[in-house]
């Protein structure tokens, strides 16, 4: 090798790619290439996988539960987060079609079932 040849160091080239990479995201910002939605209703929830379980087959599942819990939302099922109930999505499959929390019956007219109304409290009963 000689005297010439010049010798880069990591941390000029450790600089250089942290240039680039904010280069690169600010030039794609400033054009419009990135997007940014203000619309939060359609933002996914989570990605979500079946396992598909084979009685008396082993399967691998985390032992953590999730932060995550399944409600029934208007015969469908939506997962809502456990910090924050109220931020919920309605589950669905690849085709966008909501999956149900129920399984209707073949002779049964297809409708979607009504949630139940909570059940009123008595008033004290008074003899009169």
């Amino acid at each position: 090798m000689s005297q010439n040849e010049t010798r880069y160091t990591i941390r000029s080239l450790f600089l250089t790619a942290l240039a680039a990479i904010i280069g690169t995201v600010l030039v794609l910002e400033v054009s419009g290439s990135i997007k940014h939605s203000d619309n939060k209703d359609n933002v996914p929830v989570g990605d979500f996988q079946a396992i598909h379980v084979t009685p008396g087959e082993p399967f691998r599942m985390s032992p953590k539960a999730s932060e995550l819990h399944a409600t029934c939302e208007n015969g469908y099922l939506a997962i809502a987060a456990d910090v924050d109930p109220s931020f919920r999505g309605i589950l669905v499959d690849y085709k966008n079609r909501g999956v149900r929390c129920y399984r209707p019956s073949p002779t049964a007219p297809a409708a979607i079932p009504q949630p139940e109304m909570p059940v009123q409290p008595e008033g004290p009963a008074s003899d009169e």
